[in-house]
This record gives structure tokens, C-alpha cells and sequence, in this order.
């Protein structure tokens, strides 16, 4: 079924024919390319069938024209040197600030805690309408990263906690997620865990999409393929993917050719990794690749999708490779590969590079075990987005009622009190 068929008959009973008035909020967009922009496209493309969606976001590249089947409203923003996002200023844009206003929205949705978040959360609390805020990335270690010290670290993680904890409700991703945002980061309320899917569909001939792939790249039908998808970032452990293959070279056999695909900041770190391992003739760069149906026939020629990230919470990627009966193999313990089993959706290796290389040869020395998790991966982890937004969809409108069930009660007992006050007034 589509978006529409199944958030129909949720949203006639709630509001009449209606539509209900959308706002996503989120610090980077378009043309950016990252798991959180793929998120709220996808989100915002299939609400729009049913719902009336704005994106609330930020300039990214002023000679970009949004051409989406949805409308979005940007705000000015500053380039930040040496690196691929900038600074939202939705503040000093008067522009921007106009538009929000005469938006109207039933809910606001933030998919990131920063600038542009924080004013859909004022707006929110303004227009006494509900406001959601997903959890998509593990905040703590950003900050770390970026920021060196753990005092500085600190008044950053309360910053974000206190935005989540003022949303009526917080979502995330999985159930790691939820254990790290209460245990770790002090939420106060236990999440809602609303799954990330994906707009890829299974190849409908596999045989054909294999001799397109080999062709291309010049694979032999008898190489096994492993494969790398995303941002060209050494915090997704790249660097440790080529280190594993050396030492699956040097004690395996099996040919094999390695397909990363994807560009970044770290796209000559990985070429001077390749070079000083030696591992050219068996490690291809493919580059960025937008087109959808060839990015899943690459999937399907993949025997093996390698994804040792331990900073992903729940990386899109994964989910594209299990749409197309490509398993992953992750490092135990990732938030990202907390909903895999090992040996029966996924893989999980210890967290060293020879434990990684030691599973890798151990997963394609065993057909009937590939054959077997390839199955599982595509059972339990492929999700459409039409299955994923119409949960979304429905967990709006309850909120909806319950709002204004809420303001109902409310203004009932403002009116009781009021009519209380006046009865003793008339006694005095």
C-alpha cells in the first residue's frame, strides 16, 4: 500500500478532510547529502501525499534551486572553513522568520537540536501546537570530537537534552538509541523508537543487474564484491576497511575486489591508505552515484556490505544493502547494528582490524551461511518508507488529539476556576 492508502482513514477521522500543516525542522539540507537530509526528503515526499509539508532549514548553496515536491524555506546562513556544513542564522533573517509565521503548522517535527531546531521548538511552544524532536546521531561523541574538552562538552549536551526534553515527545532510531539518551545524556522520558527504511526497491532481475556491475568495473563473475556506501569520512572507519583486506589478501585465497562509493573531506586519506597497503588492484573508488536504480544493482552484486562505523546510529546504508539480500557486517557493540543478530540478519566481529579480517574470510568461506543471513537481512531489516511514515503519520495525529485534549481540560478548568472566583466575589 502507499503513504496515502494507509495514513487515509488515521487522517479524515482526525480532522475531516483537512490537511494537516506540517513543519520539519533541520540545520542542513539539500544539496547536502547525509543520512538525517535523506531522512527528512523522504519523510517530507510521502507526507506530502497526504498532509500539507514545509521544510524549515538552512542555505546550503545559493545557486541551488529546490525543485521537490514540497516547499522549502531557508534561512541565511555563514560557511564554516574546512568543513562541508555552515552556521543557520535563522534569527537574523527577517525573511525566514515571516514565513514561519504564516505557516499555520499543526505539528513541528526537528530533526536536529541546533539553530534552526531550536526555532521550531519556540515556534511550538508560541502557537501552543505539539512538537517531536528525533534523535538521529550520538551527540556526546560529536561534541568530544569537535570540541576536545569534556567542560566544553558538557554545557553543549545540556543545550541539546533540554530542547528534547521540552518536545512533547522524543523519537529515536532504535534501542540503543533510547538506552543512550536516558542513561547516558539524562533524557527524561523513555523514546518513542521510529526506524529509518528506504525508497529502494529489490532489483526485479538480479542475473542482469550482476553482468551491468561487472561490466562496468570490471569484476570477474567469480569475485566475491564487498562494499562501502557513504560519506568518504574516517570517523566511518574506512581506513580500518582497507586494513582488514590486506590481511584478508594476505591469508585468503577467495579473489575478491572492494567498491567504495561515496566521496568526502577524507577521500585522499583513503587513496593514501590504498597506495601505502598496496591494495589497488583489488579496491575501487566508484565516486558519488545519485542514480538510485544503479546504486541498487551495485547492492545486489555486493556479496558483503562492510560498515566497521561505530559513530552511526543508524545508517541508511544498511537498510539499502538489506533491500537488496546484501548482509553487513558490523563491529559488535555499534549503535548501527544493534537490531542485527550475527548469523542470522548480520555480522558482528570483534572490535580490532584482525577480528574484522579473521570474519570476513570465515562469512565467504561458507556459502549456505551467506545464503542463509543474505535472507534474514532482507526479512527483519529492509523497511520501506511508505510502512515507516505512515507510523509517523499515525503517531502525529495521536498526538494532535491529544493536544488538544489537553487545552480542552485546561480551558474547562481556567473557566471553572474563573466562575469560582466570581460565586465568592458575590458571597463577599
Amino acid at each position: 500500500m502507499t503513504t496515502k492508502e494507509l495514513c487515509h482513514s488515521e487522517n479524515t477521522k482526525s480532522t475531516g478532510e483537512r490537511r494537516l500543516k506540517i513543519g520539519f525542522f533541520v540545520d542542513t539540507y539539500l544539496p547536502m547529502l547525509d543520512g538525517v537530509v535523506m531522512v527528512v526528503d523522504n519523510y517530507a515526499k510521502h507526507m506530502s501525499q497526504v498532509a500539507d509539508v514545509t521544510v524549515f532549514t538552512t542555505t546550503i548553496d545559493k545557486s541551488f534551486a529546490d525543485s521537490l515536491p514540497y516547499p522549502v524555506v531557508r534561512c541565511k546562513s555563514a560557511r564554516l572553513p574546512a568543513l562541508d556544513y555552515v552556521l543557520p542564522l535563522p534569527d537574523f533573517d527577517s525573511g525566514f522568520k515571516n514565513e514561519l509565521e504564516k505557516a499555520n503548522l499543526d505539528i513541528v517535527h526537528i530533526h536536529s537540536p541546533f539553530f534552526v531546531g531550536q526555532t521550531g521548538l519556540r515556534y511550538a511552544k508560541k502557537h501552543n501546537v505539539p512538537v517531536i524532536a528525533t534523535m538521529h546521531s550520538q551527540y556526546k561523541s560529536d561534541f568530544r570530537r569537535a570540541l576536545k574538552h569534556d567542560f566544553l562538552t558538557k554545557p553543549a549536551m545540556q543545550n541539546v537534552i533540554k530542547l528534547y526534553n521540552n518536545a512533547d515527545e522524543c523519537w529515536t532510531v532504535n534501542a540503543d538509541m533510547c538506552r543512550i539518551y536516558q542513561q547516558e545524556y539524562g533524557g527524561r522520558n523513555a523514546p518513542r523508537i521510529h526506524g529509518n527504511a528506504t525508497d529502494m526497491r529489490p532489483c526485479t532481475n538480479p542475473s542482469q543487474c550482476r553482468e551491468r556491475v561487472n561490466a562496468r568495473y570490471g569484476l570477474l563473475d567469480t569475485e566475491k564484491v564487498f562494499l562501502f556506501v557513504g560519506r568518504l569520512n574516517i570517523l566511518k572507519n574506512i581506513l580500518y576497511i582497507v586494513d582488514a583486506l590486506k590481511i584478508v589478501r594476505e591469508n585468503c585465497t577467495i579473489p575478491f575486489k572492494m567498491l567504495f562509493v561515496g566521496s568526502g573531506q577524507d577521500e585522499e586519506k583513503l587513496r593514501e591508505r590504498i597506495a601505502e597497503t598496496e591494495m589497488e588492484d583489488r579496491i575501487i573508488l566508484c565516486g558519488r552515484i545519485d542514480d538510485r536504480s544503479e546504486l541498487a544493482s551495485i547492492y545486489s552484486r555486493a556479496d558483503l556490505f562492510l560498515f566497521p562505523s561505530l559513530y552511526d546510529a543508524n545508517s541508511l546504508v544498511q537498510i539499502e544493502a538489506a533491500s537488496q539480500r546484501t548482509p553487513t557486517l558490523f563491529i559488535g557493540g555499534a549503535v548501527t547494528g544493534s537490531s542485527v543478530v550475527d548469523k542470522v540478519n548480520g555480522f558482528l566481529a570483534d572490535n580490532s582490524v584482525v577480528a574484522y579480517a579473521q570474519k570476513i574470510i570465515k562469512i565467504i568461506s561458507d556459502e549456505e551461511l551467506c545464503k542463509k543471513v543474505s535472507e534474514g537481512a532482507f526479512r527483519d531489516l529492509y523497511k520501506a518508507w511508505d510502512d515507516a511514515v505512515a507510523a509517523a503519520f499515525n503517531d502525529y495525529q495521536r498526538l494532535i488529539r491529544q493536544h488538544m485534549s489537553k487545552n480542552t481540560t485546561q480551558k474547562r478548568r481556567r473557566t471553572f476556576n474563573k466562575k469560582r472566583q466570581s460565586f465568592y466575589k458575590a458571597e463577599d
